[in-house]
């Protein structure tokens, strides 16, 4: 099993536990009628093992990648997929029992308010399109660079910051693809912990 696999197996179950509706065995006990049943309890993430699960996630791609050269590029690549895959799993999770989507501004809607409470407890600030395929979403306190900083903070820590953007940026295109759009997404930051994520619709 590739590195890449065995961090998408370890971290979905994460993501899919985010909802309060997830439930995991707890005690066993005995009914009148002499059978056993299976209590059930909700299963809960602990928010600060979810960061740093991510960091170690991150960190994880760097001292595995082996290319030194094409490093970055490479890092993004397993990030990004990585990140695709979850996102994929998510969407099939949270979207099954929801009437379709009527089209592509749908779609993007939902990323920005249910998937994206679901992930980091609250909505997208703002979203913008050009009504031409290219919609950007514009989260002004991104919940993974709250307790992020530099020394010497400023641009230094908001382009340390960025390899932390790339597996958002697979969560949104792996959803969009599950809904049945096809995309291409990328991220940036100027300042921390402000982020936006620009998404362009493939031509059909």
């Amino acid at each position: 099993m590739s590195v890449l696999q065995t961090a998408s197996s370890a971290i979905t179950p994460f993501f899919t536990s985010l909802s309060s509706g997830d439930e995991v065995p707890g005690s066993t006990s005995i009914l009148g009628g002499g059978g056993n049943s299976v209590s059930f309890k909700p299963a809960h993430v602990n928010e600060s093992c979810l960061e740093f699960l991510i960091m170690e996630m991150v960190d994880l791609m760097y001292r595995t990648t082996v290319d030194s050269e094409n490093d970055k590029e490479a890092v993004y690549y397993k990030l990004e997929m990585l990140g695709y895959q979850v996102g994929q799993s998510l969407v099939e999770r949270f979207t099954r029992d929801r009437p379709r989507f009527v089209d592509t501004l749908d779609v993007v809607k939902f990323i920005c308010k249910d998937l994206w409470t679901i992930i980091f407890k609250k909505q997208i600030d703002n979203l913008k399109t050009n009504h031409r395929g290219v919609y950007v979403l514009q989260d002004n306190s991104f919940r993974w660079f709250l307790r992020m900083s530099t020394e010497s903070g400023g641009e230094a820590a908001a382009k340390k910051a960025v390899p932390y953007l790339w597996f958002p940026c697979g969560l949104i295109r792996g959803a969009l693809a599950n809904l049945g759009v096809i995309s291409v997404v990328i991220a940036e930051t100027n300042s921390l912990p402000q982020c936006s994520f620009q998404i362009k619709i493939a031509k059909s």
